[in-house]
C-alpha cells in the first residue's frame, strides 16, 4: 500500500472513531436522559479516563447548588467510581460514595464507606465526621453520631449546620441541655439561623425554659419566612433541587408547629405573653 492511500487510510480510521465516540456519547447520554454535556462527560471517562476529571465530573451531579440542572445521582455515583478505579486515594473519594447510598437510603453501605474514608484519610477529611454523624444518626445511634459531631467540630467550631445536627443527635439522646448549649452557641455567631432557632427551641421547651423557647419560637417564624431556594439549596447541597420547596415547606410547618407547643405550654404553666408573635 503507497504512502497516500495508508495516509487516507488512516485519515478515515480517525473520522470513524471520532464518530464512534460522538455516537456512543449521544447514547450514553439517552440513557442518563440528561443533556449533551452529560453524554460529552461519559464519553470522555470511557475513552479518555481521567481520575481527577471524573471525580470534578461525579462532583458537579452530586453538590448542585449552583446548578441545579445538573443533579443526577446516577451520574455522580458512575463517575465515583470510575475515578475509584483509577485512584482509590483521591482525598474525599469515599466520602462522596458514601453520600450518595446515604442520600439513597442505603444507610449501612454508606456506614462501610465512610468508615473506609476515615480509615485511609482520617482527620484529614473532617468533614467524613460530619457525614458518619448524619448516617448514625438515621440509623438511631445517636451515642456515636453525637461523638463523631463533637469530633468534627474540633476542627470548625462554629459551622452552624454542624451545631444544629450535633444538637439533633444530642436532643435524641436525651441531653436536651447540651442540645440547648450548642444551639445557642451557634446562634451567638448566626442569630437569624432558622434551623438553629428551631432546634434551640425544642432544647430550650424540654429542659423548662418556657419563656426563652417562645422567645426564640417568634424569630424562628420570622426566620423561615425569609428562607429562599438558594438558601435551602446552600444548606443541603446533596439534596434533590427538585425537592427544595418541599424542603422549605417543612421547615416553615416545623416552627409553626414550635411555636404551637410552646403556646400551649405557657397557657399550661399560667405565663402571660402576647397573642401576636
Amino acid at each position: 500500500m503507497n504512502r497516500k492511500k495508508l495516509h487516507l487510510k488512516r485519515h478515515a480510521q480517525t473520522i470513524i472513531a471520532i464518530g464512534a465516540i460522538f455516537f456512543i456519547g449521544v447514547v450514553l447520554c439517552f440513557a442518563f436522559r440528561e443533556n449533551i454535556r452529560d453524554g460529552y462527560e461519559v464519553a470522555s471517562s470511557v475513552f479518555a479516563p481521567n481520575a481527577e476529571r471524573d471525580f470534578a465530573y461525579g462532583e458537579r451531579h452530586l453538590n448542585a447548588s449552583s446548578n441545579p440542572q445538573a443533579y443526577n445521582l446516577d451520574l455522580a455515583e458512575y463517575f465515583f467510581w470510575q475515578a475509584q478505579k483509577l485512584d482509590p486515594m483521591i482525598p474525599y473519594l469515599y466520602h462522596e460514595i458514601a453520600r450518595v447510598d446515604f442520600l439513597r437510603g442505603n444507610f449501612t453501605k454508606a456506614l462501610d464507606e465512610i468508615n473506609l474514608q476515615i480509615e485511609n484519610q482520617g482527620d484529614n477529611t473532617p468533614n467524613s465526621y460530619y457525614v458518619r454523624g448524619l448516617i448514625e444518626g438515621y440509623m438511631g445511634d445517636y451515642t456515636d453520631a453525637a461523638r463523631d459531631y463533637a469530633h468534627f467540630l474540633q476542627f470548625d467550631p462554629y459551622n452552624w449546620a454542624g451545631l444544629n445536627d450535633y444538637a439533633w443527635v444530642l436532643l435524641k439522646a436525651g441531653r436536651s441541655a447540651d442540645a440547648a448549649a450548642a444551639t445557642s452557641k451557634g446562634l451567638s455567631r448566626f442569630p437569624n439561623n432558622p434551623w438553629l432557632l428551631n432546634s434551640n427551641v425544642i432544647a430550650l421547651y424540654e429542659i423548662g425554659d418556657i419563656k426563652d423557647a417562645r422567645t426564640q419560637a417568634q424569630k424562628a417564624v420570622a426566620a423561615v419566612a425569609s428562607v429562599t431556594t438558594a438558601d435551602w439549596l446552600h444548606s443541603y447541597p446533596g439534596n434533590d433541587p427538585a425537592i427544595a420547596q418541599e424542603g422549605i415547606a417543612s421547615l416553615k410547618e416545623a416552627a409553626t408547629n414550635n411555636m404551637h407547643m410552646v403556646d400551649a405550654a405557657t397557657t399550661s404553666h399560667g405565663v402571660q405573653f402576647n397573642a401576636q408573635p
